[in-house]
């Protein structure tokens, strides 16, 4: 790995490192945020970032640094999709660069770069375990939009990996809207068996035993909500499965949202931890 920049932050130090991913056949880059801590190993919280963003929309506008110190916890944000003059892209904002949706790409010219759901639960999970301080068996996942959507579907198949999950303003059923549509086709095919795979609403209905509270948190004035997002979807199918769903009056899709509760999806990581330690 290849250090990228190191800024002083609430008491700890937030970094960008830079590394060749075999994965996704190209150099990536992801920023960690590490807390002052004696602690030979602390738990950690991935974010999942939306679309056209990459790891620095949450570390500059995302107030994570301050939560995560409180609590002691790493922060993890990759990037959102693979990068590079060699990786194939679209002239649409919301496909290719910028527009992974988590998934292993199994279509062409996708399939050779675009394997992000392999490359964070696989390659970059091993990697920042190797060279940081991280309890591998203490570790939720979060996210925003389109990465709301991917923390929901990589908490809900790797309950083992992630012992907690929350969302803001997830793509929640994208296997029915626009976004995911464009993204599920181009990406994986006409089959909408391999779509499933991707897609929270279906994942959670199929759950068959609750592993902790899922947390969503939602503003009302979100622009996306009703073409786009279809959290109540979500909601409705998880029969078996604890969701706290908070609906926001006057927030929109920002950041301005995101930071206003991200201090309460780092709580709800570590009362997850505490929840199952004490089971």
């Amino acid at each position: 790995m290849k250090e990228i920049s190191k800024k002083r932050s609430f008491g700890g130090w937030q970094y960008v490192y830079e590394h060749q991913s075999s994965t996704l056949d190209c150099t990536m880059q992801f920023a960690i945020y590490l807390p002052d801590s004696q602690e030979e190993k602390m738990p950690a919280l991935w974010f999942l970032s939306g679309l056209t963003c990459s790891w620095e929309n949450v570390t500059q506008k995302g107030f994570a640094q301050a939560a995560a110190s409180k609590h002691n916890v790493i922060f993890i944000a990759p990037d959102t999709s693979p990068r590079g003059e060699t990786v194939p892209d679209d002239e649409r904002w919301d496909f290719g660069k910028g527009a992974s949706f988590y998934v292993d790409a199994t279509q062409e010219p996708w399939s050779k770069n675009y394997k992000m759901y392999t490359y964070i639960v696989s390659e970059l999970q091993a990697l920042v375990a190797q060279h940081f301080k991280i309890d591998v068996d203490r570790q939720g996942i979060c996210g925003h939009s389109m990465g709301g959507h991917g923390a929901l579907v990589l908490g809900l198949r790797n309950p083992d990996l992630y012992k907690s999950i929350s969302a803001f303003s997830p793509i929640a059923n994208p296997s029915i809207v626009p976004w995911g549509e464009l993204a599920f086709s181009r990406y994986l095919g006409d089959s909408r068996e391999d779509w499933e795979a991707y897609d929270a609403t279906h994942l959670v209905s199929k759950v068959s035993k609750t592993r902790g509270e899922i947390l969503i948190d939602q503003g009302e004035d979100d622009s996306f909500l009703s073409e786009q997002l279809k959290p109540e979807n979500f909601v409705r199918a998880a029969k078996k499965q604890d969701v706290n769903f908070r609906i926001h009056h006057g927030y929109d899709h920002s950041y301005f949202f995101v930071s206003t509760f991200m201090a309460d999806h780092f709580a709800h990581f570590v009362n997850q931890l505490n929840n199952q330690f004490f089971e």
